[in-house]
């Protein structure tokens, strides 16, 4: 039966692989942005809109992908996108100018966008399911992915060409969707609690105070998916820039930060359990934005990598209790609306850190990335009281 309790464990196994390989292979791309970089012949402000790219394409395809999720499900969706992705990745090194690069990173976001929709909506399931606030495991496994992907995309980088490296991402992913596959299809979802099923399948219908609570844990998610986005694409570029690092030490930025993030969120069930949600994301909000105040302005790169450990631990949880809470109050309506607006702050942020850092340094640019999470901490302070009460009531 899906709700039994070793059929949802086996459940959650095959949902963190596969949460684990989308973390490797985004990480094992984006450690290679400085190669690609200089293949293009791209300035920083036209590799940011080569960037825009991927989150573009995730983000329009979130709505799409939500339709194929309901008529589908959402573990068919997330193994197709699985295949997608892996295929994809392998596309960047074959580029040669800033628009082909976009256009290449708009296919391989659609597929980041489309299984992180299917993945997230059907882990949103499992933790109904299973009453327990377990959902930053599953980001745990994507923060444990990207770690391994950047660790060993700083090892290969002056050994493997990029078209060589990325080649080997598509053969691992391709390879891990064979073996995680089947074994997610073979499972249905979990049926819900009793309490939260609609009458005949109804959506439930919202007040405004709830639509508007799920929107601004939807900005919350924001700000944390601008931070990661951040690091993500200009980490390592920053590192080996401004601060003259190798293209493997650089890589390890990106390592550190994931790294950080995976300890954080292994932590996630246990902290927020004791200190509860709100003041999990303030503590989380302020530790980031004093991590990348030192990440983007420390003039030796060990600091600037205490730096960015510092902003991977105080981000971990942040993105996770915003989609989890969303689906409290709203339901499936409300992760979707959070992941979108969640993952269109990666939509913004390589675009806004490119031109920032033409107009001024890439150093101040990265300076947003402390700003935001110091409003998401401010943020989650003012609605926390109002989303027990919408929960509750």
């Amino acid at each position: 039966m899906p709700g039994n309790s070793s059929s949802l464990t086996r459940l959650r196994i095959a949902l963190t692989v596969f949460f684990a390989l989308d973390g490797f292979i985004f990480a094992g791309w984006v450690v290679r942005i400085p190669a690609i970089k200089a293949q293009t012949g791209a300035s920083a402000s036209a590799l940011g809109l080569a960037l825009l790219g991927v989150s573009a394409g995730a983000v329009i395809t979130m709505t799409l992908t939500g339709r194929l999720c309901r008529r589908y499900g959402n573990h068919q969706v997330t193994v197709v996108c699985a295949v997608l992705l892996s295929l994809s990745v392998a596309l960047p090194p074959l580029t040669h100018s800033a628009l082909t690069l976009g256009l290449v990173l708009l296919l391989f976001g659609a597929a980041y966008g489309g299984i992180n929709v299917a993945f997230n909506s059907a882990a949103v399931e499992l933790v109904a399911a299973l009453r327990r606030p377990v959902m930053p495991s599953f980001h745990a496994a994507f923060s444990l992915g990207g770690m391994v992907g950047a660790g060993l995309g700083g090892l290969v980088a002056g050994v493997l060409s990029p078209t060589r490296h990325l080649l080997l991402l598509t053969l691992v992913g391709l390879l891990v969707t064979a073996a995680a596959g089947p074994a997610l299809l073979r499972h249905e979802p979990p049926a819900p609690p009793e309490r939260e099923v609609p009458a005949e399948g109804a959506p439930r219908r919202l007040d405004g105070r709830t639509r508007a609570l799920v929107i601004v844990f939807g900005l919350i998610a924001g700000c944390t998916a601008y931070g990661e986005g951040a690091l993500a694409d200009w980490g390592a570029l920053h590192l080996e820039q401004d601060l003259h690092a190798s293209a493997g030490a650089a890589a390890a930025g990106y390592s550190c930060f994931a790294l950080a993030m995976t300890v954080g969120r292994l932590s996630g069930t246990a902290l927020l359990e004791r200190l509860g949600r709100t003041r999990t994301v303030v503590a989380g909000g302020t530790t980031a934005a004093a991590g990348m105040l030192l990440g983007s302005l420390a003039p030796s790169f060990w600091a600037a990598l205490l730096g960015y450990a510092i902003t991977g631990i105080g981000l971990a949880n942040l993105f996770p209790v915003a989609v989890e809470r969303a689906g409290a109050l709203a339901g499936p309506s409300g992760v979707a609306t959070a992941s979108t607006l969640g993952y269109g702050g990666m939509l913004l942020g390589p675009p806004a850190i490119g031109f920032m850092a033409d107009w001024f340094t890439l150093p101040a640019a990265l300076t947003s990335v402390a700003v935001l999470a110091a409003v998401a901490a401010v943020v989650g302070a003012l609605v926390g009281t109002a989303a027990r009460r919408a929960a509750g009531g």
